[in-house]
């Protein structure tokens, strides 16, 4: 078997997606984070369709690459144009990158209704742009847009633009589901009839995901035949987006054993590169992404929990450290005693020891999802609970009151201020908070009142807020669940926890409470192993 090119295009076709646009100095961050992946081709961008794709590849020319080769990419020349006087060709021929990558119609429908051209020009167009960038010294890769929708039309006028590519110089012929329609069948048999047609000349596949089938065409391509395929990372792109590079390359080194510059080692860097392109182009992460998402190898069921962890091929079809994720196992109100035993491992709680702990605390996890918390993601508030029943969660502070007033001046402002009444070692302490908000003024008042007994509170911080209205139909009377992430500065570590409720200010200090419960726990616990156990 070949060995298979990654084409990243993420750059380019993954920026005509809604919402995404990247600086030039985004676009190098990402062009270095590919290249260390050991992606082949990245596509950069069109030199001459605007000033930052312009400014982009001279930046480029300034960036060792140790293994990724930069391309530029344009158009066929324009009809009754020559390319050597083709404004978008020559900017290809300035932009000085070893490969190039032009496309060209392959549909006629294309050709005499958006060209406005003849399928004779067309094909002229094809290999004359193809042989001037050649003679230039550039490897060229010819994508033939729209290939699968003409080859339907007329397969063998779709033949003759590849032909035409070919003789023009294109080292690479690729095959564009640029509409994203078609079913993976058509798909493989296409391929093969290329395949046969150009048996000397090395095949590429480009799919778009508008039927949701993006990926498994592009794996198909390859089964029959294609050595080469493009791609953008988490499936950029117009419309409904690309085939998505983040779980092509997974499926071709774990599921079709294929060889790839990517070793099997760099494999393990695909979550982080998924995630820091996500992340630059100021996207939110799709978590359900498969591979890479945090629900790729999350777990809720009691019954999948209890059998992943003995056996994780029950519910797990690779490992998640091959791709660089991990394992996640979830608390709700479907969770078993192995959910919570995972837990408390993670923590250092030896539960096995109290059964009975252990049942009580699923059982109130389970009341209290009944009335609306959701402790997905809030295994901080899960690990008090455990605390609790095992007897040994200690008594760091206990509530005795809290007051909170909003106040709004005609003058000018909205004001908010709390009034908290803690009892600490047999003392009560009372203390004033202000803040933006009734929940920010809480917590400058609890801080207040306990910071003199536990200073390591300086280190942990709110991080995130969020509130979820459960029953939306009760109106006002709706029951809320208030979420909050909660960070240790110090140790550069977060946690969740969550309180819920008719009242959003009661549910917020539950939240709040058990975000700094659980932050001194944390800071009390020994080195070494940190393995707690029952104490009476």
């Amino acid at each position: 078997m070949s060995k298979v090119e990654i084409y990243d295009t993420t750059l380019r076709d993954g920026c005509q997606g809604e919402g995404i646009s990247f600086s030039r100095d985004d676009k190098l961050k990402i062009l270095k984070c590919l290249d260390g992946f050991r992606v082949d081709y990245v596509e950069g961008g069109w030199p001459g369709s605007n000033p930052k794709d312009i400014d982009f590849f001279q930046a480029a020319k300034d960036v060792p690459l140790a293994h990724a080769k930069l391309v530029a990419f344009a158009s066929t020349c324009r009809p009754g144009k020559a390319p050597e006087d083709d404004a978008s060709l020559q900017a290809l021929v300035k932009a000085e990158t070893e490969v190039v990558t032009i496309f060209g119609k392959a549909w006629k429908l294309h050709v005499t209704e958006v060209f406005r051209t003849t399928i004779e020009e067309n094909l002229r167009m094809i290999e004359e742009s193809a042989r001037f960038l050649h003679s230039e010294g550039r490897e060229v890769i010819y994508d033939a847009e729209h290939f699968f929708d003409g080859y339907r039309d007329d397969p063998s006028y779709a033949m003759e633009t590849l032909a035409a590519a070919s003789r023009g110089g294109a080292s690479r012929l690729v095959l564009c589901d640029t509409n994203g329609g078609m079913l993976p069948g058509a798909v493989g048999n296409i391929v093969s009839e290329i395949k046969a047609r150009f048996p000397g000349i090395d095949l590429g596949i480009h799919t778009h995901n508008d039927s949701g089938l993006a990926t498994a065409n592009s794996l198909q391509a390859i089964e029959r035949g294609a050595v080469h395929v493009q791609g953008t990372f988490n499936g950029f792109g117009e419309r409904c987006g690309n085939a998505d590079l983040s779980n092509i390359i997974p499926n071709l080194i774990l599921k079709m054993g294929r060889e790839l510059s990517i070793t099997r080692k760099d494999l393990g860097q695909l979550t982080h590169v998924a995630r820091y392109i996500c992340a630059i182009a100021n996207q939110t992460f799709p978590e359900n992404l498969p591979y890479v998402g945090q629900m790729a190898f999350a777990h809720k069921g009691g019954v999948h929990v209890n059998s992943v962890l003995k056996q994780s091929a029950t519910y797990e079809h690779v490992e998640p450290d091959l791709v660089g994720n991990s394992r996640r196992i979830l608390i709700s109100e479907l969770s078993g005693k192995a959910n919570l035993q995972h837990l408390a491992h993670a923590e250092g709680i030896d539960l096995e020891k109290n059964p009975q702990a252990a049942q009580q605390a699923v059982a109130e996890i389970k009341q209290l999802e009944n009335e609306g918390y959701v402790f997905e993601g809030a295994e901080a508030s899960s690990t008090l609970i455990i605390l609790k029943h095992l007897g040994i969660l200690p008594e760091f502070f206990e509530l005795v009151r809290y007051r909170v007033a909003v106040e709004h001046r005609t003058t000018g402002g909205t004001f908010s201020e709390a009034t908290v009444k803690i009892q600490v070692r047999g003392e009560e302490h009372l203390a004033v908070g202000e803040g933006v908000g009734p929940v920010d003024a809480l917590d400058a008042a609890l801080r207040s009142a306990i910071r003199q007994f536990y200073p390591e509170l300086d280190h942990i911080v709110l991080n995130d807020y969020r509130v979820r209205i459960i029953n939306a139909v009760a109106g006002t009377h709706a029951r809320v669940c208030v979420f909050i992430e909660t960070k240790d500065k110090e140790q550069d570590s977060t946690w969740g926890t969550v309180g819920a409720g008719e009242n959003i200010i009661e549910a917020s200090w539950s939240a709040l409470k058990d975000s700094i419960l659980y932050g001194l726990w944390r800071k009390a616990q020994p080195t070494g192993d940190g393995c707690l156990t029952e104490r009476g």
